[in-house]
């Protein structure tokens, strides 16, 4: 004898909203070949960076002419997968493009907002009072990193008990503090996280980037952080995205 239920089928599940923290490919060419070359050089220099992280494919950077008819999109999803990318949506498509990748399982991403890097302001703003610093955990280096060394933290902070010398490099997809003198470059933020911030004790670096946006040697720090106790945070408002180095004050 069959049983029948009497609960509602709506109280089976819940729709909620959710937020995913995504990386985005901004093409610049339409040469998968060069693509594919190009990801397996950065990744051989950095094993494991990426881990099955989604990814929206912009192609906004190409002309029309490209995105519709030299765009090989199954041979890139292909390689993305490959080095660990999931592909699921697509940004800046055009009709015929978007049908090919609307029939190969991604999503319309045209509404999505990339992040990218432009010219950094002077410091002269003071820290957004919205910024999370809930900690994600802590890797910790407790000797001076030499030129060629590079440490990566993967979901976490990076503390450095010592100092990062010139050709040194130090990533973190949180925050990076380093007690000692940065001289090398210093990457927080590795995944897009807007909210990490970077702090040195003698802020003398390569490189400083947060979420993709970042400053080199070529653009001098000002003389109230250069070799002194300095953070450096990101700043969004209606001009985009600029990296703020403040000093740090006891």
């Amino acid at each position: 004898m069959a049983i029948v239920s009497e609960a509602s089928p709506l109280h089976c599940y819940d729709i909620k909203s959710a937020d995913l923290s995504l990386v985005a490919l901004l093409l610049k060419t339409s040469d998968i070949a060069l693509v594919s070359q190009a990801l397996s050089q950065q990744l051989s220099e950095n094993p494991g960076f990426f881990d099955n992280d989604p990814l929206v494919i912009d192609v906004s950077g190409l002309s029309d002419d490209l995105k519709a008819s030299s765009l090989d999109l199954a041979n890139l999803l292909k390689i993305l997968r490959v080095h660990g990318l999931v592909p699921i949506a697509i940004k800046g498509a055009q009709s015929n493009l978007l049908a090919v990748a609307l029939g190969m399982g991604l999503v319309d991403a045209s509404d999505a907002r990339i992040r990218r890097s432009m010219p950094v302001a002077e410091p002269s703003a003071v820290p957004p009072s919205t910024v999370d610093l809930r900690p994600l955990g802590a890797m910790v280096i407790d000797k001076p990193l030499r030129s060629g060394q590079q440490v990566y933290a993967k979901g976490c902070d990076l503390v450095v008990l010592a100092m990062v010398n010139p050709g040194a490099e130090v990533i973190a997809d949180g925050s990076i503090h380093i007690y000692g003198t940065l001289r090398g470059k210093a990457i927080a933020g590795a995944r897009g996280n807007i909210n990490a911030m970077i702090f040195a004790q003698s802020m003398a670096p390569e490189l400083i980037s947060i979420a993709g946006v970042y400053q080199t040697s070529e653009n001098p720090l000002s003389s109230e952080v250069l070799g002194l106790p300095a953070q450096v945070f990101l700043q969004s408002d209606a001009d985009g995205d600029k990296l703020l180095i403040k000093p740090l004050k006891p």
